[in-house]
């Protein structure tokens, strides 16, 4: 009877393991990105007796929500690229959007997510494009606070970190990441 009880209490620790193991994963890895998303500048210069300050934090922190179905709706990045994510119960994810492009004509490259889903706020899937070729996609549901003055509260919104690895580049600049802020 022993054995029973042992090898049934084993069994179960061997499938609730990997999803538990899973979900931190995906929260840590969430953290991460999140990290990313931050930064912090604070610059002080003198010049001839005028002080000049400049101050700028973004601070992001992951947004994990208890229903996944509250990351669906239309998200839009300050260049004009947009993403419309579909989520489903489960975390299941469908949606569509577009990615800046400094090739050719430079129009913003359409895709579709493939295989996408969402735990512990962590974004996973793979972009297809219009002209077949594929990406993988990995981003974070954020709050993000923004901040031009030490002293300032600052103003918080709700949307999805994305990172560029390697960075989109042309014309002279790049682009590491971008966020989609929901509509």
């Amino acid at each position: 009877m022993r054995r029973m009880f042992l090898a049934a209490v084993l069994a179960a620790g061997l499938f609730t393991l990997p999803a538990a193991a899973r979900q931190t994963g995906a929260a840590e890895r969430a953290r991460e990105l999140a990290a990313q998303m931050s930064k912090k500048k604070h610059e002080v210069r003198e010049k001839h007796g005028v002080r000049v300050e400049k101050f700028k934090e973004v601070r992001s922190e992951p947004a994990p929500r208890s229903d996944a179905r509250e990351y669906a709706g239309d998200y839009e990045a300050d260049a004009g690229f947009r993403l419309r994510l579909g989520v489903t119960p489960d975390g299941r994810v469908e949606g569509r959007g577009t990615d800046p492009a400094f090739t050719g004509d430079r129009r913003p490259r359409a895709f579709t997510l493939r295989g996408a889903r969402v735990e512990s706020a962590l974004l996973t899937g793979t972009k297809v494009f219009d002209d077949g070729s594929t990406e993988n996609f990995e981003a974070v549901f954020i709050n993000r606070t923004d901040r031009d003055s030490p002293a300032a509260a600052g103003t918080t919104s709700f949307g999805l970190g994305v990172l560029y690895d390697p960075p989109i580049a042309g014309d002279g600049y790049a682009i590491s990441r971008l966020f989609y802020q929901k509509r």
